[in-house]
């Protein structure tokens, strides 16, 4: 009886909770995080140990425009999609984000709202800290306030880039551009390819174009080869070539 208990107890103390398993693994995404960049492991750590995780369901709602903000979200897996509504009900796409992105990120953390909304494409991990305990991060360390700067004004380039974009040149360059970020920040390996998880009329959005447009060039570059449209997705097949329209050389 002594024996079976001893050997039942004792590897108990040597086995990790799975809370020291989630914590460990947040710490390794929040020191690949632009928003972290900068600090130490264990400042990361600590700064973790604030917040608290979170997993959303696909198609889950993060926060909707309007509604107080009151939470940052750093996403560790998965995608995430930022929408705006127009006046007449009209959905334009912002931003997609996916690991080690931080949303929510506001331009102060005292009251405001937010003036988009946020919809996991599929099951997201994250790290979720309260802004009012963000305000004293940031006093604790200075360097997560000039990160935030940093990316809200990478933001806000290349919103000005894409703006210039819309105003300036064809759809076909347009999309090229725009699949060549998506597959940076929420590309995912596909055999053969990147697979990036949008559909015609989410990038006709995203392009400021319609769904006729954007299905016509997907085909065309569908017979050309260097991408594979799926239904609700699309395969970039050929990097260098789907490059080359972006920088204007038609194929």
């Amino acid at each position: 009886m002594g024996t079976a208990s001893l050997s039942t107890a004792r590897p108990a103390s040597r086995v990790p909770s799975t809370t020291t398993f989630e914590v460990a693994e947040r710490v390794v995404m929040m020191c690949a995080s632009a928003l972290f960049t900068g600090l130490s492991e264990k400042e990361c750590l600590e700064i973790a140990s604030c917040g608290r995780a979170r997993t959303y369901a696909q198609n889950e709602i993060l926060f909707s425009q309007g509604q107080s903000a009151r939470n940052m979200v750093m996403i560790h897996s998965g995608s995430v999609k930022l929408s705006q509504l127009s006046a007449s009900g009209n959905e334009v796409i912002l931003w997609m984000t996916g690991s080690s992105d931080p949303v929510g990120v506001p331009a102060e953390t005292t009251s405001c709202n937010h003036t988009c909304s946020a919809r996991a494409m599929e099951q997201c991990k994250a790290s979720v800290w309260e802004y009012a305990k963000l305000q004293s991060l940031m006093l604790e360390y200075p360097q997560i306030r000039k990160n935030m700067s940093r990316i809200l004004t990478s933001r806000l380039d290349e919103l000005q880039e894409r703006f210039r974009e819309v105003a300036t040149e064809k759809v076909a360059r347009r999309l090229a551009l725009a699949l060549l970020r998506l597959a940076k920040k929420v590309g995912k390996p596909a055999n053969p390819g990147t697979e990036i998880s949008l559909s015609r009329d989410e990038l006709a959005q995203m392009t400021g174009t319609t769904l006729f447009t954007i299905s016509r060039v997907l085909s065309q570059w569908a017979e050309d080869g260097f991408v594979l449209p799926r239904r609700g997705s699309v395969v970039v097949l050929d990097a260098q070539r789907l490059s080359q329209v972006s920088e204007g050389d038609d194929l």
